[in-house]
């Protein structure tokens, strides 16, 4: 800035006209001052405009680089999409398929019986134990057989007299001696002696308790030396080699299961073991309350099966030999017609199908796939249609996958 303070008045005076300018001398100290605001206001505008342009330039960097981070982003989501999904395939394949009807029950010995005791006293010997295998007419346990042995002795020695009065009877007779009617007493009374004798030979035999029919000794209800008293439950048994299990059908299956067909059946406390029947019985009446009917199907016991064990069975109603099959799990689980994901050229494709035959495991395909489509069965829940996706597995075996190659970071900027 000027220092106004250092400029000298100057020596000469201007004889200036009055009436040229405005009727005020200007003075040199006036035009100094004007001379000063203008070069201010010329550098106050030079820095509006350089500010302005330094925010302008901020401004544009800080647009760029929020677009390169955009940019990044949607590459990212971009190669996000792209990535396949990784799944399990199985493929297509012919097999003979089985339509049956699936359901469940115990099963049941249809041959059981309750041992019972047929005389009181107590038990002074056991002779069977649960898990046993006894025979029909074997000895399973002994009750005391002191009373009943007297009763014997004294019901022979009662025939023994009576034999000897009819004997001196019949010589009395012959000689006419006495008359008929006191003969035929005699005779009367010895034949009573005789049947209670008899009465108290069973009644004997009764403390013998023994096995009614053949099977396992399921059951056993009292030890020795216990208080038997008549008509009490001493044992169950169980024939196990012939089990029965008795399933309610729904009618619609009525036609189709008919009498000698077979049932294949699995337990759960058999892990991994198919056991073959028959349909032995079939009702002839249904149930109106439940719209079923029974069925009851006959298995042998193969010394394996146990009355009242758990069994799902599935009663084989025909048979188609050579046909395209998928497994069932394959199936996609929404509310339209049945359809799968096929793998062609690393895309899932949805494909409707039309199926036939079902069971359990697989289902027969009629129409929609060929012998060999590969079929996703494992992670199709993550897949959508047209999607890419890599195989990890074919038919259970795993498959090598290619290595992935690094790619470089980005320059950070």
């Amino acid at each position: 800035m000027y220092d106004f303070r250092q400029i000298r008045k100057p020596d000469i005076a201007f004889n200036i006209p009055v009436n040229s300018f405005s009727q005020k001398p200007v003075s040199p100290m006036n035009c100094y001052s004007k001379r000063a605001q203008s070069l201010i206001f010329l550098a106050a505008f030079s820095l509006a405009l350089t500010a302005c342009g330094g925010k302008q330039d901020a401004e544009a960097e800080a647009a760029g680089k929020q677009g390169d981070k955009q940019g990044k982003e949607q590459g990212k989501e971009q190669d996000k999409e792209a990535e396949a999904v990784p799944v399990e395939v199985v493929s297509a394949s012919k097999q003979t398929i089985n339509a049956s009807y699936a359901g469940t029950a115990n099963l049941d010995a249809p041959n059981e019986a309750q041992v019972v005791a047929k005389s009181s006293g107590v038990m002074v010997q056991q002779l069977a134990e649960e898990g046993d295998f006894v025979s029909q007419g074997q000895v399973m346990a002994r009750i005391d057989p002191a009373r009943a042995q007297l009763e014997v002795q004294r019901s022979r020695a009662t025939v023994n007299k009576l034999s000897n009065n009819f004997q001196r009877a019949q010589q009395l007779l012959a000689q006419k001696l006495i008359s008929t009617e006191a003969h035929d007493q005699i005779r009367f009374d010895l034949e009573s002696a005789r049947a209670s004798l008899n009465l108290a030979q069973l009644e004997l035999s009764y403390t013998n308790i023994v096995a009614p029919i053949s099977g396992m000794v399921a059951q056993r209800m009292v030890k020795q030396g216990n208080l038997v008293t008549l008509n009490m439950p001493v044992y169950r048994i169980v024939n196990t080699q012939y089990l029965e299990a008795v399933m309610n059908v729904p009618e619609r299956e009525m036609a189709l299961i008919k009498q000698g067909m077979t049932v294949r059946m699995q337990v759960d406390a058999i892990p991994g073991q198919v056991f073959t029947g028959r349909v032995d019985r079939i009702s002839p009446v249904m149930d109106a309350g439940s719209g079923t009917f029974r069925v009851t199907s006959a298995f042998d016991g193969q010394q394996v099966l146990r009355a009242g064990m758990f069994g799902r069975f599935e009663v084989l109603y025909d048979s188609r030999e050579n046909v395209l099959t998928v497994p069932r799990t394959a199936l996609l689980e929404d509310e339209t017609d049945p359809a799968v994901y096929v793998v062609r050229g690393n895309k899932a494709v949805r494909t409707a199908l039309k199926l036939g035959y079902s069971n359990g495991e697989f289902a027969e395909v009629v129409s929609g796939l060929k012998a060999g489509d590969r079929i996703i069965t494992a992670r199709k829940v993550a897949v959508r249609d047209g999607a890419g996706v890599t195989v990890i597995a074919i038919d259970g075996k795993t498959v090598a996958q290619p290595k992935k190659t690094e790619k470089k970071a980005d320059d950070k900027a």
